[in-house]
């Protein structure tokens, strides 16, 4: 399977940018998977679109040849020198969210795949900088499928469509101006201004449905001056949780709900039982059932309920 155009964009950043040579077409081509996988006329235009949209983000890509002396085939690099920002003399508070960028960054993939582009380069005989090159081990996930297409909108102000379905209420296609990208509780949501209800509104990435439509240009509007992502959820996440779940729950599962634990009791070698506190019995049932026999509710009666019901259907589906 392709890999995602996030992947692919960073994986051609760091392939030119740590070669010391111009590197020819097939060799990018044979370093990054998801070109690697297409067929050379996909290619040519996957990589036509990459390098202009680099451009767009202020990154040069450099034209040359191995010899000047011979017509060798051309090749392509980034200068490092010209990649490289000055020395930025931050904030606490800027530093904090750019630590904070910098684990998004290093979500799952992004690392594997650039390791492997370096050592495809490497292998071919190309003579790399391993010291621009330095990634660490993942430390958040995003792997909500609309997570890249979501966090490419906010960063270049392109309006976005999509099928989002909030639970117990039906599918709806929502026209939206993303604003930016939040993380909470370990999940992932969007907040924008919602064009059909005039409004701003925060949008969690697990309950879009489908592909997300792109329909309008880069640049085509603009995030309120002094907008605040942790402000705009606050205003706009569901209230507080105000009741208390009990939950059995097997040893070295359910992870997500230890979490959001407030107390745990060791009920034997294999069981614990946690308390979770909750605003809706419909996302906790939802959470829970996607543990099947691991969790089991021990109150109350209406978050029970809706788990076994969300399993029974989910066993008729699957007969």
């Amino acid at each position: 399977m392709a890999e995602r155009k996030t992947e692919r964009l960073m994986n051609l950043i760091f392939a030119l940018l740590v070669s010391r040579q111009y590197l020819t077409k097939e060799q990018i081509r044979q370093s990054i998977a998801d070109y690697r996988d297409s067929s050379q006329q996909a290619f040519e235009r996957k990589f036509e679109r990459d390098k202009e949209e680099l451009r767009e983000l202020g990154i040069k890509v450099e034209m040359g040849s191995k010899d000047t002396y011979f017509e060798d085939e051309v090749g392509y690099r980034i200068r490092r020198d010209e990649a490289e920002l000055p020395d930025l003399a931050l904030t606490r508070e800027e530093a904090a969210v750019m630590g904070l960028a910098a684990q998004v960054w290093e979500h799952a993939g992004l690392a594997g795949e650039s390791t492997t582009a370096l050592v495809k380069l490497k292998a071919a005989g190309v003579d790399v900088d391993p010291e621009v090159l330095r990634m660490a081990e993942p430390k958040l996930s995003a792997d909500e499928p609309s997570f890249d297409v979501m966090w490419d909108a906010a960063t270049r102000r392109i309006p976005v469509a999509f099928t989002y379905q909030r639970p117990g209420q039906p599918a709806a296609l929502r026209h939206v101006q993303p604003w930016g990208i939040i993380s909470w509780h370990d999940r992932w949501y969007l907040g924008g201004y919602d064009l059909d209800r005039e409004a701003p509104r925060i949008f969690r990435l697990s309950r879009v449905q489908g592909d997300v439509e792109t329909i309008g240009e880069p640049g085509s509007y603009d995030v309120p001056e002094g907008t605040d992502m942790t402000e705009v959820a606050a205003a706009l996440f569901p209230p507080k949780p105000d009741n208390v779940a009990v939950l059995r729950v097997q040893a070295g599962r359910g992870q997500s709900l230890r979490r959001l634990a407030t107390a745990s009791t060791k009920i034997d070698d294999e069981h614990d039982e946690i308390e979770v506190p909750f605003a809706s019995p419909w996302d906790l049932a939802g959470e829970v059932a996607s543990y099947g026999s691991d969790v089991l509710v021990v109150s109350p009666p209406e978050v029970r309920e809706q788990v076994v019901t969300r399993l029974r259907e989910a066993l008729a589906a699957a007969s």
